[in-house]
């Protein structure tokens, strides 16, 4: 099996990395979790049930290529440039919206602490999947 970025995705086995990553004990595990191979040696084994063959590192390759593409897309959007694309906008709209965003706020000796903050959320929307 080839490694890193060596054989190009099909579209039918981004489709069934996008169904892996949408599910929301694997959205939990990603955010805010550097040292994440377990969570990728997990996400090539259940793409491997479906029928997808690709190890931990191409399955972290594309997920951070996607996550890079999409935050470029929803960027040029949210800047007024609706001309940029691209092919998976909607489904990874559909799982990154809800991602909790961490914002700065400030305490009042002065400094700043980190507080997480969910964007967009809608009760139906966890339960469904």
């Amino acid at each position: 099996m080839e490694s890193g970025a060596g054989k190009h995705w099909t579209e039918e086995e981004v489709k069934a990395l996008l169904s892996v990553w949408s599910e929301k004990n694997i959205r939990k595990q990603l955010h805010g979790t550097l040292r994440n191979k377990g969570i990728f040696i997990y996400i090539a084994k259940r793409l491997q049930e479906l029928g997808v063959c690709r190890d931990w590192k191409q399955c972290r390759a594309k997920y951070k290529n996607l996550k890079y593409e999409y935050r470029t897309v929803k960027y040029a959007h949210n800047s007024g440039d609706v001309t940029k694309s691209m092919k998976f906008f909607h489904d990874l709209d559909a799982i990154l919206r809800y991602e909790p965003v961490t914002q700065l706020a400030a305490e009042e000796n002065g400094r700043c602490s980190a507080t997480e903050t969910q964007l967009n959320t809608s009760p139906t929307t966890d339960s469904t999947q």
